[in-house]
């Protein structure tokens, strides 16, 4: 059986968002309607409120440690958080050019098998 070559731009659920938002943004939306401050909150998850605040700047990736941090203090599923950092990280990877050739070389040569 042949093997079908699919071309990434060509499937329909493959499509990605033009502005990349780091789920940093919407832990800080989470964080102004519970009418808390990002100091009292690193502090209440005993973090570094200089690398909480490089989270939800954008800076840093929300890692599976603070995930879980954010589910004790938040009362949020850590998932949901991890979800989109996946998200993000994959959209970001899809908007490098030099990437996305290095990509296309790779499923040419994997549709000659």
């Amino acid at each position: 059986m042949a093997k079908k070559n699919y071309s990434a731009e060509k499937i329909a659920n493959n499509m990605t968002s033009s502005m990349l938002i780091h789920p940093g943004e919407m832990i800080k939306n989470e964080i102004v309607a519970r009418g808390l401050t990002q100091k009292d909150l690193a502090q209440q998850m005993g973090v570094s409120y200089t690398v909480f605040n490089e989270i939800l700047n954008g800076k840093r990736p929300v890692t599976t440690e603070y995930a879980l941090l954010l589910e004790a203090a938040l009362g949020t599923n850590a998932n949901i958080w991890l979800s989109l950092q996946a998200d993000y990280n994959m959209q970001k990877m899809k908007q490098d050019k030099s990437f996305m050739s290095r990509l296309e070389k790779i499923r040419k040569i994997a549709a000659i098998f």
